[in-house]
Protein backbone atom coordinates (compact mmCIF):
# COMPACT_ATOMS: atom_id res chain seq x y z
CA UNK A 1 0.00 0.00 0.00
CA UNK A 2 1.54 3.29 -0.65
CA UNK A 3 1.73 6.64 0.94
CA UNK A 4 3.31 9.73 0.75
CA UNK A 5 5.42 10.90 3.82
CA UNK A 6 6.28 14.58 3.88
CA UNK A 7 10.07 15.88 4.69
CA UNK A 8 11.67 19.38 4.30
CA UNK A 9 12.98 19.50 0.96
CA UNK A 10 10.17 16.91 -0.50
CA UNK A 11 8.16 14.26 -0.21
CA UNK A 12 9.16 10.26 -0.13
CA UNK A 13 7.02 7.71 -1.26
CA UNK A 14 6.83 4.16 0.67
CA UNK A 15 5.29 1.00 0.11
CA UNK A 16 3.83 -0.65 3.11
CA UNK A 17 2.42 -4.04 4.15
CA UNK A 18 -1.02 -3.66 4.29
CA UNK A 19 -1.21 -4.69 8.09
CA UNK A 20 0.74 -2.36 9.00
CA UNK A 21 -0.77 0.44 6.95
CA UNK A 22 -3.89 -0.41 8.56
CA UNK A 23 -1.96 0.46 12.68
CA UNK A 24 -0.81 4.02 12.76
CA UNK A 25 1.82 4.89 15.29
CA UNK A 26 -0.55 7.49 16.95
CA UNK A 27 -1.68 4.94 20.38
CA UNK A 28 0.50 4.96 23.48
CA UNK A 29 4.32 3.70 23.92
CA UNK A 30 3.43 0.53 25.64
CA UNK A 31 1.29 -0.17 22.80
CA UNK A 32 2.17 -3.80 20.73
CA UNK A 33 0.80 -3.84 17.30
CA UNK A 34 0.06 -7.48 16.01
CA UNK A 35 1.71 -6.74 12.66
CA UNK A 36 5.18 -7.57 11.95
CA UNK A 37 7.15 -4.17 14.10
CA UNK A 38 9.31 -3.15 11.42
CA UNK A 39 6.27 -2.68 8.85
CA UNK A 40 4.72 -0.14 10.42
CA UNK A 41 5.57 3.65 9.53
CA UNK A 42 6.84 4.80 13.22
CA UNK A 43 6.31 8.27 14.79
CA UNK A 44 10.27 8.20 15.57
CA UNK A 45 11.10 6.84 12.23
CA UNK A 46 9.77 9.99 10.73
CA UNK A 47 11.20 12.21 13.07
CA UNK A 48 14.48 10.68 12.26
CA UNK A 49 13.79 11.18 8.79
CA UNK A 50 13.11 14.50 9.06
CA UNK A 51 16.26 15.25 10.99
CA UNK A 52 18.45 13.58 8.74
CA UNK A 53 17.03 15.86 5.63
CA UNK A 54 18.30 18.91 7.14
CA UNK A 55 21.88 17.61 7.85
CA UNK A 56 24.80 17.88 5.97
CA UNK A 57 25.52 14.38 5.66
CA UNK A 58 26.91 14.47 1.71
CA UNK A 59 29.48 11.73 1.24
CA UNK A 60 29.13 10.13 4.40
CA UNK A 61 28.44 6.79 5.20
CA UNK A 62 25.78 6.23 7.06
CA UNK A 63 23.74 2.46 8.13
CA UNK A 64 20.65 2.70 9.85
CA UNK A 65 20.26 -0.37 12.35
CA UNK A 66 16.65 -2.08 12.31
CA UNK A 67 15.76 -0.41 9.11
CA UNK A 68 12.39 -1.15 8.94
CA UNK A 69 10.45 0.84 5.69
CA UNK A 70 14.25 2.52 5.63
CA UNK A 71 12.35 6.28 5.80
CA UNK A 72 16.16 7.36 7.42
CA UNK A 73 17.81 5.89 5.09
CA UNK A 74 16.29 6.58 2.39
CA UNK A 75 16.46 10.68 3.53
CA UNK A 76 19.89 9.78 4.09
CA UNK A 77 20.41 9.22 0.44
CA UNK A 78 18.81 11.47 -0.78
CA UNK A 79 20.84 14.18 0.97
CA UNK A 80 23.91 12.71 -0.18
CA UNK A 81 24.82 9.83 1.75
CA UNK A 82 26.01 6.22 0.63
CA UNK A 83 23.06 4.75 3.17
CA UNK A 84 23.23 0.89 4.20
CA UNK A 85 19.69 -0.20 5.52
CA UNK A 86 19.97 -3.08 7.80
CA UNK A 87 17.18 -5.17 9.37
CA UNK A 88 16.66 -8.73 10.72
CA UNK A 89 13.95 -9.56 8.43
CA UNK A 90 14.48 -9.94 5.22
CA UNK A 91 11.03 -9.22 3.75
CA UNK A 92 11.43 -5.84 5.34
CA UNK A 93 15.08 -5.22 3.24
CA UNK A 94 13.16 -6.38 0.47
CA UNK A 95 10.69 -3.69 0.65
CA UNK A 96 13.34 -0.97 1.55
CA UNK A 97 15.25 -1.94 -1.78
CA UNK A 98 11.81 -1.31 -3.49
CA UNK A 99 11.15 2.21 -1.60
CA UNK A 100 14.15 3.05 -2.93
CA UNK A 101 13.76 2.19 -6.18
CA UNK A 102 10.02 3.84 -6.53
CA UNK A 103 12.09 7.04 -5.13
CA UNK A 104 14.46 6.85 -7.84
CA UNK A 105 17.28 6.47 -4.74
CA UNK A 106 20.32 4.13 -4.08
CA UNK A 107 20.02 1.89 -0.53
CA UNK A 108 22.58 -1.09 0.14
CA UNK A 109 20.72 -3.79 2.44
CA UNK A 110 21.97 -6.22 4.68
CA UNK A 111 20.21 -9.05 6.86
CA UNK A 112 21.79 -8.26 10.46
CA UNK A 113 21.16 -9.29 13.94
CA UNK A 114 22.83 -7.61 16.27
CA UNK A 115 24.08 -10.52 18.38
CA UNK A 116 25.63 -11.86 15.41
CA UNK A 117 27.01 -8.42 13.37
CA UNK A 118 29.80 -9.86 11.67
CA UNK A 119 28.94 -8.84 7.93
CA UNK A 120 27.76 -5.67 9.38
CA UNK A 121 31.41 -5.34 11.43
CA UNK A 122 33.31 -6.01 8.19
CA UNK A 123 31.79 -2.82 6.28
CA UNK A 124 32.92 -0.17 9.72
CA UNK A 125 33.60 2.38 10.64
CA UNK A 126 30.44 4.37 9.54
CA UNK A 127 30.16 8.35 9.92
CA UNK A 128 26.82 7.68 11.22
CA UNK A 129 24.44 5.28 13.08
CA UNK A 130 20.74 5.92 12.54
CA UNK A 131 18.22 4.13 14.54
CA UNK A 132 14.42 4.83 14.97
CA UNK A 133 12.42 2.69 17.43
CA UNK A 134 14.89 0.30 17.85
CA UNK A 135 14.34 -0.69 21.84
CA UNK A 136 11.29 -2.00 22.67
CA UNK A 137 12.62 -5.15 24.04
CA UNK A 138 14.80 -4.92 27.00
CA UNK A 139 17.35 -7.93 25.14
CA UNK A 140 18.14 -5.00 22.68
CA UNK A 141 19.44 -2.39 25.20
CA UNK A 142 23.11 -4.76 26.20
CA UNK A 143 23.28 -5.72 21.99
CA UNK A 144 22.89 -1.59 21.10
CA UNK A 145 25.29 -0.47 24.23
CA UNK A 146 28.18 -3.15 22.77
CA UNK A 147 27.41 -2.43 18.86
CA UNK A 148 27.60 1.49 18.84
CA UNK A 149 31.26 1.89 19.32
CA UNK A 150 32.26 -1.00 17.29
CA UNK A 151 30.49 0.60 13.80
CA UNK A 152 30.62 4.81 14.75
CA UNK A 153 31.77 7.70 16.59
CA UNK A 154 28.23 8.85 15.95
CA UNK A 155 24.49 8.04 16.50
CA UNK A 156 21.78 9.46 16.29
CA UNK A 157 18.76 7.46 18.02
CA UNK A 158 14.84 8.36 18.13
CA UNK A 159 12.69 7.02 20.58
CA UNK A 160 8.96 7.49 21.61
CA UNK A 161 9.67 6.85 25.04
CA UNK A 162 9.96 3.36 25.64
CA UNK A 163 10.70 2.07 28.46
CA UNK A 164 13.74 0.03 27.39
CA UNK A 165 15.05 2.93 25.50
CA UNK A 166 15.45 4.92 29.10
CA UNK A 167 17.65 2.45 30.48
CA UNK A 168 19.40 2.33 27.16
CA UNK A 169 20.26 6.29 27.25
CA UNK A 170 20.54 6.09 30.96
CA UNK A 171 23.55 4.38 30.15
CA UNK A 172 24.55 6.00 26.80
CA UNK A 173 24.72 9.30 28.79
CA UNK A 174 27.17 7.69 31.40
CA UNK A 175 29.72 6.86 28.66
CA UNK A 176 29.49 9.09 25.91
CA UNK A 177 28.56 12.54 25.03
CA UNK A 178 24.41 12.85 24.48
CA UNK A 179 22.35 15.95 23.15
CA UNK A 180 18.72 14.93 23.21
CA UNK A 181 16.24 17.10 21.19
CA UNK A 182 12.38 16.48 21.26
CA UNK A 183 9.76 16.03 17.85
CA UNK A 184 6.42 15.78 19.74
CA UNK A 185 6.77 12.83 21.44
CA UNK A 186 9.84 11.70 19.95
CA UNK A 187 12.96 12.24 21.61
CA UNK A 188 16.21 12.84 19.12
CA UNK A 189 19.22 11.36 20.60
CA UNK A 190 22.52 13.20 19.03
CA UNK A 191 25.32 10.26 20.33
CA UNK A 192 29.49 11.27 20.37
CA UNK A 193 31.09 7.88 21.19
Amino acid sequence: MPLTVELPGGELELLQPEDGAEIPDDGPVEWAPLAPYWSILWRSGVALAREVTRAPLDGLRVVELGCGLALPSLAAARVGATALATDGDQVALELAERNARANDLRIETALVEWDSPDELLARAPFDLVLAADVLYERASVAALLSLLPKLTREAWIADPGRPPAHAFLDEAQQRWNMRTTWRGVVSLNRIRL
